[in-house]
């Protein structure tokens, strides 16, 4: 398929394999950034590159004339709780979007996040797209910005203002990562990182190259059109292959000996008093979710996206999680990435 598209947050880490399948597929890309610097990796794709924000409507609104497609990956992400921040871009942000790709009479993509299900993922059954999105609670502002997006996009489908689809990703991990590798690397580096019963849970993660490809699948599905799809298990990875395959990407030996549940939990609760104690209220709220990771298996299926997108994810944790740590080792050392 020849066509044009625009990728909001193009050069951040799922965009810029979204932008780099796209090209190897023949497509013209057009990549909406707040600033040309550092942006030659994406010239050098033959990338377009339109000057603009998430926040100017007519900015977004010129970048999306003439595209066939518009892939929505930027967003406000963070643990903060600032509410109208999260607003503004994921939401106000979002409507402009919307708005854009209604004038430009072409397709959207959303991609939203697991985070929408907030702790109503944790079931007897695997969740699916089936289960209703409950009410998060107030200081879960990224989740509820995550959700009013959604709702925004499929609105507009639903009123045949455009076609419109929405993916949902959890955590990703790849090339240009500045979440989750700069948050696991300096822990993983210090060679020691015990794993909660045995490391045997499997983790509510994947590839951001699988997530593009999802993404474009869904773009090109007639069917997908005012579904959301869960892109949320490309390839079970557990804790302890997290460590080894870390060990490669970092260059060095990680120790990671067995902790009993009960002896995490307390770890966990200490931490959770200690964050608090030190001011960072925002932090301590995220210490029991980064346990029930360490411990509760990935409670979602990705069947839908598979038999009814063809979803079949390429990039295996034992080649992305190593490459993602290298590079998150190589660019921390340029400084162009903080730990």
């Amino acid at each position: 398929m020849s066509a044009r598209a625009l990728v909001t947050g193009g050069s951040g880490m799922l965009g810029s394999y979204i932008v780099s399948h796209l090209r190897d597929r023949g497509w013209a890309v057009t990549a909406l950034v707040r600033s040309l610097d550092g942006r030659d990796w994406l010239r050098e794709q033959g990338v377009d590159l339109a000057l603009g924000d998430l926040g100017d409507a007519g900015s977004v609104a010129r970048a999306a004339d003439g595209c066939d497609v518009v892939f929505h990956a930027a967003a406000v992400i963070g643990s903060g709780g600032d509410w109208e921040a999260f607003h503004r871009g994921n939401v106000e942000g979002t409507a402009n979007v919307v708005r854009a790709a209604e004038a430009a009479e072409c397709r959207l993509v959303h991609v939203s996040s697991t985070a929408v299900y907030g702790r109503a993922r944790w079931r007897d059954e695997p969740t699916d797209e089936h289960v209703p999105l409950p009410t998060l609670p107030e200081h879960d502002v990224y989740g509820r910005s995550k959700q009013h997006a959604e709702r925004l996009v499929l609105a507009a489908h639903a009123r045949g203002r455009l076609w419109a689809t929405v993916v949902r990703p959890p955590v990703m991990y790849g090339l240009r990562d500045r979440q989750f590798a700069p948050r696991v690397g300096p822990v993983l580096e210090r060679g020691l990182f015990p794993c909660i019963a045995g490391g045997r849970t499997t983790l509510t993660l994947v590839h951001a190259g699988n997530v593009a490809e999802g993404a474009i699948l869904a773009a090109t599905t007639e069917a997908a059109g005012g579904e959301a799809y869960l892109l949320a298990n490309d390839h079970p990875v557990t804790v302890r292959d997290l460590v080894r395959f870390a060990e490669l990407g970092i260059g060095r030996g990680i120790w990671s000996p067995d902790v009993p549940v009960p002896v995490g939990r307390a770890g966990f609760a200490a931490l959770e008093v200690a964050l608090g104690a030190l001011g960072r209220g925002d932090l301590a709220r995220h210490a029991r979710g980064t346990l029930e990771m360490l411990t509760r298996d990935n409670p979602f299926t990705s069947d839908r996206a598979r038999s009814e997108l063809g979803w079949a994810p390429g990039v295996t944790p034992e080649v992305g999680l190593a490459e993602a740590f290298r590079w998150w080792r190589t660019h921390r050392a340029n400084g162009s990435v903080r730990s």
